[in-house]
């Protein structure tokens, strides 16, 4: 319904007629007559019935009053929102697991704490996953890792991420990108930015690893890694918090692949909320040194 029927409805029932309604909104009466008109019509029901000089509401006319009554409220509440900045409604996210385990928390806290009438709904993903629920509008926003086709995305740098290659610890240490030739690599499903950094350099050199063990969580990748499944490429610091990264033996990659940025990307303006979390996102720095 258009909320300016709506309006001009609601102004004739408080005024009693067509010619102090018209004067209140600073129209012509037949303006408003004529507006009365093609609302029932559009409706398909009277609205009001004429008693002597005077308009009465219909049944429909009284039951359209309420929703009016409310519809407006809610509409006048929208406006005065978004006029004095109040931050309301819901934030869909998507996030690498990695960024949710390690990054994530204390920003959300900080952001419920400031905002607690925003709703954040959170899920995980690889990168290539997530940029295809965002392009499905399924996300508002995403946190995603290098490399990535940014296209019509808008994005912004938020953390920078030491990456680690890590084996057994009684696997002899690999010194090159040969030394995985055949290898079985711990990852997660297609789509993983690491994963395709790791395949690359493999790649480049002339070689292949071998198959792919394909799991769904950092505990499990390094928990494999442990057992001695194969090799995997993680942050540094999601190593640091997980229970089973003291058993894993870790190596440093090259200066080209040690290095990752992770952005946060979206379509078009920011809403209210995502501009929110976007002054809450820290500057990104360069990443500490984590290797052992």
């Amino acid at each position: 319904m258009d909320l300016d029927d709506l309006d001009i409805f609601r102004c004739v029932v408080r005024e009693g007629g067509i010619t102090r309604a018209a004067t209140r909104l600073h129209r012509v009466p037949s303006n408003v007559t004529t507006r009365i008109k093609q609302f029932e019509e559009r409706l398909g029901v009277p609205l009001f019935r004429r008693q002597g000089r005077s308009l009465a509401l219909t049944d429909a006319g009284r039951a359209l009053l309420v929703h009016a009554e409310r519809l407006l409220q809610i509409a006048n509440e929208a406006e005065q929102d978004i006029r004095s900045g109040a931050v309301r409604g819901g934030l869909r996210i998507g996030s690498l697991e990695s960024t949710a385990g390690v990054r994530l928390p204390p920003v959300l806290s900080s952001f419920h704490a400031r905002y607690p009438d925003v709703s954040i709904e959170l899920q995980t993903a690889t990168t290539g996953a997530l940029l295809e629920r965002l392009q499905a509008f399924e996300f508002e926003a995403a946190f995603v890792s290098e490399p990535f086709e940014k296209g019509r995305l808008s994005s912004r740098v938020v953390f920078v991420e030491e990456l680690v290659l890590i084996t057994a610890t009684s696997d002899a240490p690999p010194r090159r990108a040969s030394d995985l030739n055949g290898r079985t690599l711990v990852a997660f499903p297609h789509g993983c930015s690491y994963r395709r950094r790791l395949l690359e350099w493999v790649a480049e050199a002339g070689f292949s690893a071998g198959r792919t063990l394909e799991l769904a969580s950092y505990h499990a990748i390094v928990a494999c890694v442990a057992a001695g499944a194969g090799v995997a490429i993680v942050p540094a610091q999601v190593l640091d918090q997980t229970v089973a990264g003291a058993a894993v033996a870790r190596h440093p990659l090259p200066a080209r692949l040690r290095v990752n940025r992770t952005h946060l990307v979206w379509f078009g303006d920011p809403s209210v909320p995502l501009r929110a979390l976007l002054e809450l996102l820290p500057s990104p720095s360069s990443p500490t040194r984590a290797s052992r």
